[in-house]
């Protein structure tokens, strides 16, 4: 499914850390697993019909499941097939003490270090399949007017989707780690307090103007646009003092 019109794709500059069809399988896995086309407990197609649906060889399924299990995202059982364990509610216990140990105040000095980076790498490296299971996820997005939770859950998978773009497995993994955070109490109750539908619309444009800057390889834009959500972020953090 290609991104909304307007949103021009360019040639990858370097490989990523999956091939780029795996990443194909994993992002569109992803997101329907966050949109909740797949519940939680749910029995994920078979790799045949997977693959078959994808149009992709079983064996790129497979290797796509291997990295959702080490996300978190599904269990795979011997005999009876992959299962959702991602916690649509958010409410989920801390995979790391580290994460649950971890303050507002204390994420968002990490966010700085990581974020703007993390778009600069994800632009360099992200081939095009990629950006556009970007832009079905801002889709996604774009769709919510009123739902604190759900606007949250797929900006979590945005952020995810970009930190999977850089085609660095450790800044991935460290990146990980930062969405565990942010799922605490403390951000999610925030988040119902201050995301009205009016703050999710102009999250939104935000996205949008986001995603664009991707897409047209616009480091500088990408950069800037981090740095202001992070900002706002730290307004809404102010405003719970």
């Amino acid at each position: 499914m290609p991104p909304s019109s307007g949103r021009l794709l360019s040639a990858p500059q370097s490989e990523p850390v999956v091939g780029a069809t795996v990443q194909y399988v994993i992002d569109t896995l992803t997101t329907r697993i966050v949109s909740g086309e797949y519940g939680v407990d749910e029995r994920l197609p078979s790799e045949r019909a997977l693959a078959q649906d994808l149009g992709v060889a079983r064996n790129t399924v497979r290797e796509a499941l291997d990295q959702l299990e080490e996300r978190g995202m599904i269990r795979r059982r011997a005999g009876s097939g992959s299962f959702v364990t991602w916690d649509p509610s958010g409410t989920q216990a801390a995979v790391s003490t580290v994460a649950a140990e971890t303050g507002p105040l204390q994420l968002q000095v990490v966010r700085g270090i990581f974020e703007p980076e993390m778009v600069r790498l994800a632009i360099i490296n992200m081939p095009p399949r990629a950006i556009e299971a970007l832009g079905e996820t801002l889709s996604q997005m774009e769709a919510v007017q009123a739902d604190a939770g759900a606007f949250v859950r797929l900006e979590e998978e945005f952020h995810r989707q970009i930190a999977a773009g850089t085609g660095n497995p450790l800044l991935i993994a460290c990146y990980n780690l930062v969405i565990d955070a942010r799922r605490q109490s403390f951000r999610g109750a925030m988040y119902r307090r201050h995301l009205t539908p009016n703050r999710i619309a102009s999250y939104q444009r935000g996205y949008n103007a986001l995603f664009n800057a991707i897409a047209a390889r616009d480091i500088e834009a990408a950069s800037e646009f981090m740095k202001l959500t992070l900002i706002e972020d730290q307004k809404l953090l102010m405003q719970e003092d």
